[in-house]
């Protein structure tokens, strides 16, 4: 079992390992300078930890993760299922990974980009997607001990490359990062998507564990936060080294995004050689993590719906081809809401799942904290959308911590009290 448990942590490495979390740690490496650390501490605490928790938290349950939302209402449990799974999956998340690993190994070899290339690159890499997801039960070893380890050792050599060359010394950190870099750094880890794509792969583990003969709650439990722990040690060493040689990079605060700041560190290391070593970086990186979401999501909507496996299969691989298509910032504008409207939202189901026997699972206290909870992250997801709201604005910049980013962090602490004190009341 101590195998499996790698190999399964591997996979979950794979899976988690995907397109936000190649850009986002070099842009953070280069914004906080100075401020490197706390920043990087932050990011790994909403990037990781939450994450890991939120697989964890699937082993609690028999099904999937509409039982968390159920104690709810099963209609919100299905509805924010519903909305997670498509999220993650055709809508953003896969066509992200795909057209992200587009820009990053194909456009830079190109000595111009044609309408047709993304086309063609996108109908070969949703293809081998659909063929790896078709038969689900081998994705295990095919991730967990092919994939992952190429994955792994292509980035330590991008890794150990720039730790030899790199000796610029930290810039300073720019004003969001100077005034709260842990703050800034955990709303940053928001944009990996793996908190609540976690709510998918968490099932995924539990299946797989359950397969190779664990049966109690108790080990399956175990068992999963092992492979989360060994997942998160992988994430963790790869998110601070990346982060860090990008902060010593020369010139680093030229680039735009983190895609140029990679593809700029690897042909600084290896000249253009470089660039295909990131081009394999980033490919494996994107197909394992797609490959992930297309069966989650098949998985999940086969329960739900009259269509079989195989059938959701096709169907998801081609909406997200379609979507892919439409280019990576359009995918990128209209994510960012959906994104910030989903996560505390995610995380607060989270937490309260590890918060049950405080509580004796009353209701109350589950609708009072999702209520109060999205009230204001619908208001912070319209806000990203560009929708104005004065009077809205003014009440909620009152919050505690809607400076930082967590103005729904103390509502979902009062509407959970406020849910507590009402079921004592019902009860007397």
């Amino acid at each position: 079992m101590k195998k499996d448990t790698f190999i399964i942590g591997f996979m979950l490495f794979a899976l988690f390992f995907g397109a936000g979390n190649l850009i986002y740690p070099p842009v953070l490496g280069v914004a906080s300078g100075t401020s490197f650390f706390p920043a990087i501490a932050g990011f790994v605490i909403t990037g990781i930890g939450i994450p890991i928790l939120a697989v964890t938290a699937i082993s609690y349950v028999k099904n999937d993760a509409r039982e968390l939302g159920n104690d709810v209402h099963p209609l919100f449990g299905l509805i924010f299922t519903c909305l997670v799974y498509l999220a993650i999956g055709p809508f953003f998340g896969i066509p992200r990974a795909a057209t992200v690993g587009y820009e990053m190994s194909i456009e830079p070899l190109l000595n111009e980009t044609t309408p047709w290339s993304l086309w063609l690159f996108t109908s070969i890499f949703f293809l081998a997607v659909l063929l790896v997801s078709l038969n689900p039960s081998k994705m295990v070893d095919r991730i967990g001990q092919l994939l992952t380890p190429i994955l792994l050792l292509s980035i330590a050599a991008l890794v150990i490359g720039g730790f030899i060359l790199f000796d610029q010394p930290l810039s300073s950190a720019s004003e969001d990062y100077a005034q709260t870099p842990f703050f800034t750094g955990f709303i940053e880890g928001y944009l990996t998507m793996d908190a609540i794509a976690a709510l998918a792969f968490g099932i995924i583990v539990v299946q797989t564990f359950k397969e190779r003969g664990l049966s109690t709650k108790g080990e399956i439990i175990k068992a999963t936060l092992k492979a989360g722990a060994v997942a998160g040690v992988g994430l963790a060493t790869v998110y601070t080294t990346m982060g860090w040689i990008s902060a010593k990079m020369p010139n680093g605060d030229t680039f735009t995004n983190g895609g140029e700041i990679l593809s700029q560190a690897a042909t600084q290391i290896f000249g253009t050689s470089g660039t295909l070593l990131l081009g394999i970086i980033v490919t494996l990186a994107c197909f394992t993590t797609s490959v992930g979401l297309v069966v989650a999501a098949s998985q999940f909507f086969s329960k739900i719906s009259p269509l079989s496996y195989k059938w959701l299969t096709a169907i998801i691989t081609l909406a997200s081809f379609i979507i892919a298509n439409q280019g990576l910032n359009t995918i990128i504008r209209f994510s960012v809401p959906v994104l910030v409207f989903l996560y505390p939202i995610a995380i607060v189901l989270i937490i309260l799942t590890f918060m049950r026997s405080m509580f004796k699972n009353k209701q109350a206290v589950y609708r009072g904290a999702i209520l109060f909870t999205s009230i204001v992250s619908l208001y912070d997801g319209l806000q990203e959308l560009g929708v104005q709201m004065p009077v809205a604005s003014e009440y909620m910049a009152l919050l505690p911590f809607s400076n930082i980013g967590l103005g729904w962090l103390f509502p979902a602490v009062i509407g959970s009290l406020i849910g507590w004190a009402l079921s004592k009341l019902r009860n007397q």
